[in-house]
């Protein structure tokens, strides 16, 4: 079997270049290890969690704020087995729609462990032991990530977990320690919380989501404890231990002291390493980092000519939309086109409630390198939109350049926050200033009318409604 492209790996990268060179007439393989397609986005990852997500808010919302809309609930239950089933049904209907996909763009779909064995030849090893070789012009990695835990803190996905597992529990636990304030950890937190979970959550770092903009950082973690979350904030971790039915936390405080905590599970969220084991790199001549991601080129090429490696197995931001847009570009390189990808202009995104989104330069990025800028900003109490949803706690802040009014970054913290980022990508895209976005009209009442009195603010300190 002869192919143009050859695809290791089914998660957003892997099926969307697929589809993406299938378009551009290409003859497509696609190759995943497991049952089924979607990688961890789809399977273990972005859809399950959400969909936990969004449960957990809709009990806690029925819990304590339906009674201000004058919405009375009486006999309140969690039902998690059914909560947990819904989430498995999302799931099982995003596989299925990336299946589809496949068939629809007449991409072959083979099952099994993929080895490149030099030449554009790959082994396909199968888990009934059966063994596929096909050949391919060009090929390109997208084998993903796995959960990283700590030289200290194996995990042992009984009572040491991933985020794997927590999306699996067969109940909710009565006390859960997490490891780690970034993205994955206030999620999960803000899951098990809202369902009556004592959480605590250890961060080495002073700041929830370390890696966001300063202010999201501090507007999260107030929002975290509102929901009961524990926040140990600049705590070093020593050891993680598990000891029969609880797993036990040791960590240093600010101040050099110890102590010990202790829940049903340790969930550990401290990042995501490549998956690249026994994929026969060494047969190929590939090299990678000093943490195991793949070297490639400005066009995502690797060492060897002909094989190329996107998304979270080249590093960078480890998310489903970057490696989406690196499948689209190989895709059209190979096509002899000359896409882009602009990386300083792909969204963040937090799931919590109210969520948090930026994209561009954060505050202490642009002081880090120097670039004078002016900030404006505009809180959700002051939007009519957001008060007649009873979702006042959230605010935008626009970033732009002091001397020209460029949009240089945006971040809000707020509800739909995920949704409104989209016009912010925009705006940097197209290199607009705050003057641009302020002058364009916004619907009213909506949220994003603190979009534009956020730009604003940040043209000559004007906003209309502060």
């Amino acid at each position: 079997m002869k192919y143009d492209l050859a695809v290791i790996g089914s998660g957003p990268g892997g099926y969307v270049a697929a589809i993406r060179a299938a378009q551009l007439k290409m003859k497509v393989a696609i190759i995943e290890r497991y049952s089924t397609l979607g990688g961890t986005c789809l399977n273990v990852g972005c859809i399950p969690s959400k969909a936990l997500l969004d449960s957990s808010e809709l009990y806690l919302q029925a819990e304590k704020h339906f009674g201000v809309h004058g919405i009375g609930v009486s006999s309140l239950k969690l039902d998690w087995d059914t909560m947990r089933g819904r989430k498995d049904k999302v799931v099982e209907d995003n596989v299925k729609g990336v299946a589809f996909l496949m068939k629809k763009n007449k991409i072959d779909v083979h099952t099994g462990h993929a080895t490149l064995l030099g030449s554009g030849k790959i082994a396909i090893a199968a888990g009934d032991g059966k063994h596929t070789e096909i050949e391919a012009a060009n090929v390109i990695i997208a084998t993903g990530s796995k959960p990283a835990d700590l030289p200290f803190a194996k995990l042992d996905k009984e009572r040491i977990i991933s985020s794997t597992e927590a999306l699996a529990l067969k109940s909710v636990p009565k006390e859960l320690v997490i490891i780690g304030a970034g993205v994955i950890g206030c999620e999960m937190g803000s899951v098990f919380a809202r369902l009556g979970t004592k959480v605590r959550i250890v961060e080495y770092l002073n700041s929830a989501i370390p890696t966001m903009d300063g202010t999201m950082g501090k507007e999260l973690g107030k929002s975290l404890k509102n929901i009961g979350i524990e926040l140990y904030l600049g705590h070093k971790v020593k050891s993680v231990e598990s000891k029969g039915k609880k797993a036990k936390v040791v960590c240093e405080t600010p101040s050099g002291e110890d102590i010990e905590l202790t829940g049903d599970y340790c969930l550990m969220a401290v990042g995501r390493r490549p998956y690249t084991d026994k994929l026969g790199l060494e047969n190929v001549k590939i090299s990678t980092d000093q943490r195991g991601f793949i070297k490639v080129n400005e066009n995502l090429e690797t060492a060897q000519p002909g094989i190329f490696a996107i998304g979270d197995v080249i590093g960078g931001a480890m998310l489903a939309h970057k490696a989406e847009e690196e499948g689209v570009f190989v895709a059209e390189r190979l096509a002899g086109q000359k896409p882009h990808i602009n990386y300083r202009a792909i969204p963040w995104v937090v799931y919590t409630w109210p969520e948090v989104a930026g994209v561009g330069y954060t505050e202490e990025e642009l002081k880090q390198v120097g670039r004078e800028y002016k900030v404006g900003s505009f809180p959700y109490k002051a939007l009519g939109r957001a008060r007649a949803a009873n979702e006042s706690e959230g605010v935008v802040k626009v970033l732009a350049d002091k001397k020209n009014d460029e949009v240089l970054g945006v971040h809000i913290f707020g509800a739909r926050a995920a949704d409104m980022i989209a016009e912010a990508v925009v705006a940097l895209e197209f290199r607009a200033s705050a003057e641009d976005i302020a002058r364009m009209s916004h619907a009213h009442p909506t949220f994003t009318e603190a979009m534009k009195e956020a730009c604003l603010s940040a043209t000559e300190n004007r906003a209309i409604h502060l």
